[in-house]
């Protein structure tokens, strides 16, 4: 730049009207090359300081990693150092087995989700819900000014709520959502509007003249039942606002318990985030999962199309009109070591109409597939560390540490892309450290499809991209820990 101040100030010299704006003076052609170089390059100069300064102070913004100064948009594991449900359970591997546990509920969900002739649904069954399974929480706030809630994120639900003011038997330890301390709060949806039909579990309008008209829904969370309204009101993430964002104001409470700030649907439903944003972000997000050991706000949600990964492997994003809320890839086979694994086709291929094939999720703890694809898998691997084998909760093949050495890589092939798992996403160790286990699991028996779903201990670490507008996941790998 500092080589073209002679040109830039012959420039000055032949447009008397900039002069007088930015005061610089008019030189003769003997003067221009000293003082006008002089100006000019003052200006450049500390043009460059207060860079450096603005750049410096970034940097060591960016360095503080306590957790009050994490942005918003930023994932940790729900029993993270940084989240606020406490207390902290014991050594993490006894926690994600007790949170592995609660799969199966888990699982019977994802299986229920049938299609719906009617917008509305007939019964309020499990309607897009976690199930408290050791799922991430996201920063969001709600109304104006904001109100900080830490969010469970879920990609196979669609609706969001969060416990009110009011709010009967929800949890005593969380802070409720406040409309009447909300500027943007705009009250209830009525019962006729288009969104009300949207929303899994919703009550029809009362016959009554003299009835509220307020949208209502009861939706079940595992053990428990909720009973919403859906209200709207502004909702932040990272920098943006979404005015007018609809989601579930939960009056009370029944029969278990919920996420202590609530839920924020993430999946392809017309009441989702993405959905109620896709002027917005296009329809593109992606997330980055830390492991359940990591303490702080790590991870992280980008929505919209900048900052996500230019290179990239991708597979077809598949849509189930039975199932319209979840993320479908097809997978086509799975690799033990080198041994790619004989299993019949009809226990991997996508059917719209029976509701099979593979999903991506964020809820479920530890990857699922039904009882053939597992029993093929998990032989292949016996065979080849060769044992003795013995089970710790939800795993059934755990061995002596000394022979991880022998532990084959497992690589899940999709359409187009090849993931090979790390071992840190394929193996689970003991509290005492003295056992290995393999990380997956059979799908439970009474589950009503043939459903295999790749869960979040193995997408720990990876960046995954979803892109609903151009039907599309992508996977990359990312060190968010």
């Amino acid at each position: 730049m500092i080589n073209h101040i002679p040109a830039i100030c012959m420039y000055l010299r032949t447009q008397p009207a900039m002069h007088a704006h930015h005061h610089i003076p008019s030189f003769t052609t003997s003067t221009m090359g000293t003082k006008c170089k002089t100006i000019l390059f003052e200006k450049v100069l500390f043009a460059i300081i207060i860079y450096f300064i603005f750049s410096t102070t970034n940097t060591t913004k960016a360095l503080d990693t306590s957790c009050a100064s994490q942005p918003d948009l930023t994932i940790i594991p729900i029993y993270g150092k940084c989240s606020p449900f406490k207390p902290t359970p014991g050594p993490w591997p006894d926690t994600i087995i007790n949170m592995a546990s609660k799969d199966p509920a888990r699982l019977n969900y994802l299986a229920s989700l049938v299609a719906r002739k009617k917008p509305i649904s007939s019964a309020p069954i499990a309607s897009g819900q976690a199930f408290n399974i050791g799922g991430y929480v996201v920063r969001a706030r709600l109304g104006t000014p904001g109100q900080l809630m830490f969010m469970v994120f879920d990609t196979s639900t669609d609706e969001a709520w969060v416990p009110c003011t009011g709010c009967t038997s929800c949890p005593s330890t969380s802070s409720p959502f406040s409309p009447t301390a909300s500027a943007t709060y705009g009250g209830s949806i009525t019962c006729s509007a288009t969104k009300c039909y949207q929303a899994r579990g919703a009550q029809t309008c009362p016959r009554d003249p003299g009835a509220t008209s307020a949208c209502t829904f009861n939706q079940s969370y595992g053990g428990a039942m909720v009973s919403a309204t859906l209200v709207q009101d502004s909702i932040s993430l990272a920098r943006e606002t979404i005015s007018n964002y609809a989601f579930g104001c939960v009056n009370s409470v029944s029969g278990g318990s919920i996420p202590a700030q609530g839920l924020l649907g993430l999946g392809r439903g017309p009441l989702s985030f993405i959905s109620q944003s896709l002027s917005l972000y296009k329809g593109v997000f992606s997330y980055c999962l830390p492991s359940f050991r990591s303490y702080y706000f790590s991870g992280s949600l980008k929505l919209g199309r900048s900052g996500q990964p230019r290179r990239i492997q991708t597979t077809p994003l598949l849509r189930n009109p039975r199932r319209p809320s979840l993320y479908y890839v097809n997978l086509t086979g799975v690799s033990v070591g080198r041994v790619r694994v004989p299993v019949p086709r009809e226990f991997l291929v996508f059917n719209q109409y029976t509701g099979s094939g593979t999903i991506i999720d964020s809820g479920t703890v530890i990857t699922r597939f039904v009882q053939p694809v597992y029993n093929a898998i998990r032989d292949e691997f016996r065979r080849q560390v060769k044992g003795p084998f013995s089970s710790l909760g939800a795993f059934d093949t755990c061995f002596q540490k000394t022979y991880e050495k022998l532990a084959p890589i497992i690589k899940l092939h999709f359409e187009g892309m090849d993931l090979k798992l790390p071992y840190e996403n394929s193996l689970i160790h003991s509290s005492s450290g003295s056992l290995a286990c393999l990380a997956m699991a059979a799908a439970p028996n009474n589950v009503n499809s043939m459903l295999n779903v790749i869960a979040n201990l193995q997408q720990q670490n990876l960046r995954i991209l979803f892109d609903i507008v151009n039907n599309k996941v992508g996977i990359a790998r990312e060190l968010c820990n």
